[in-house]
């Protein structure tokens, strides 16, 4: 999901644009000596690993180092090892301030990978033990790479679209945008093949009239709008962005998240190919626990882990720019907007209902697109048996 879409805050945020945009403050500069994340300091008994994981293991992402990835750089150890080039990082796979006697891989994604899915880079890759798989993916290519969800450290996509308050004041959700919309000749501007814009075209809440499939992800046309024309965006990145960074606007933006509207995949949950499943499980009852405790240590402390973030993002230097006052922000968002909760008492878990709804909805925006599995359920997309019910943001 990240794949298109990210590019938009990537190249509309910090790319040079006729727009003249901030960069990184020199706060976050000089806090890129940073070299390990929270878990090191944080306390409680010994996990080892050593005995049920891979030695190293990898986890594919599907974007640039962000604050929606913290939980996954939370669990790296003191001084982890930086391949720029390679655009990876690996260190000592920490739980409750300790080692547990295994390496952790994380492998950037996107550009990283020539914007390959990450389903596709986990069927030809076998070293990588887990990959971030978004609900609507894992139905499209259920059929010949099917993936199994473990751990869905966010419950809701941040995925939104944003509008000018100013232009629009009676707008509170995206079906009411859509006809402000229509009566105003504007637009809502994304990157054309969208899956949820299909969807909201299907599904009536948008009108095709202001669909505009040509967003190439600078701010330029929202911003020569003036207004007048809505836009895709990320609610934990985009209203900071657009009000602090993006000089030319400066102002605040209002946004409607898209899962609003019944478009509610679980983003970037942490995924295994299926038919590695039953080899993995030793691991897993041992892994996912420590998932699940990296991702509320990052989210009630994410400080050191975004300045961890912002370092390796310098580093890879691939024109992406991320600085550690956007990953607060994204870090504040997700839990304020109920993107990262406690579902059943817990975090992590994934609803069979949600799920058998999402499969209804997303089969007919993927047919003769996809290769969506003949029959498929719930239960091929995701698995809850993994997860420690006493761990969660309450706890």
């Amino acid at each position: 999901m990240r794949t298109t879409s990210r590019l938009g805050v990537a190249t509309a945020a910090f790319a040079a644009t006729a727009i003249a945009l901030t960069g990184c403050s020199a706060g976050s500069a000089g806090s890129t000596g940073t070299t390990a994340a929270t878990s090191t300091t944080a306390s409680g008994p010994k996990v080892d690993l050593s005995s049920a994981c891979p030695a190293t293991v990898v986890v594919q992402t599907d974007w640039n180092p962000e604050g929606e990835h913290g939980h996954l750089y939370q669990m790296l150890g003191p001084n982890p090892s930086i391949d720029a080039s390679g655009k990876t990082v690996t260190g000592d796979l920490y739980a409750n301030g300790k080692s547990t006697g295994v390496k952790l891989e994380i492998r950037a994604g996107g550009p990283a990978i020539g914007y390959t899915k990450v389903a596709s880079q986990m069927y030809q890759d076998k070293d990588i033990t887990l990959g971030y798989m978004s609900t609507d993916e894992q139905v499209q290519f259920s059929g010949n790479l099917p993936t199994t969800a473990v751990f869905a450290e966010n419950d809701q996509s941040p995925m939104s679209i944003m509008w000018d308050p100013k232009t629009y004041p009676k707008v509170d959700n995206i079906e009411s945008l859509g006809k402000a919309l229509e009566k105003n000749d504007g637009v809502v501007r994304y990157f054309n093949g969208a899956a949820y814009m299909t969807y909201l075209e299907q599904s009536g809440i948008l009108p095709k009239k202001v669909l505009d499939g040509s967003y190439d992800g600078t701010p330029s046309k929202f911003v020569s709008a003036g207004g007048k024309d809505a836009q895709q965006g990320f609610a934990t990145a985009e209203p900071y962005i657009y009000q602090n960074q993006v000089a030319a606007w400066g102002k605040k933006v209002d946004y409607a998240l898209v899962s609003s509207t019944g478009w509610n995949p679980y983003p970037e949950a942490m995924s295994v190919r299926t038919g590695d499943l039953t080899k993995l499980e030793p691991c897993l009852k041992k892994l996912v626990p420590v998932m699940q405790q990296a991702d509320v240590d990052y989210l009630k402390s994410p400080g050191a882990t975004n300045d961890l973030i912002t370092k390796l993002v310098q580093q890879y230097n691939n024109g992406w720019t991320y600085d550690s006052k956007v990953g607060a922000f994204a870090a504040a968002q997700m839990v304020k907007l109920g993107l990262a909760k406690d579902t059943d008492g817990y975090i992590g878990s994934m609803d069979e209902q949600r799920m058998q709804d999402f499969i209804e909805k997303a089969t007919p925006v993927f047919a003769g697109t996809g290769d969506v599995k003949s029959g498929l359920k719930p239960s091929d997309l995701y698995t809850n048996e993994f997860l420690d019910k006493s761990i969660g943001l309450g706890n």
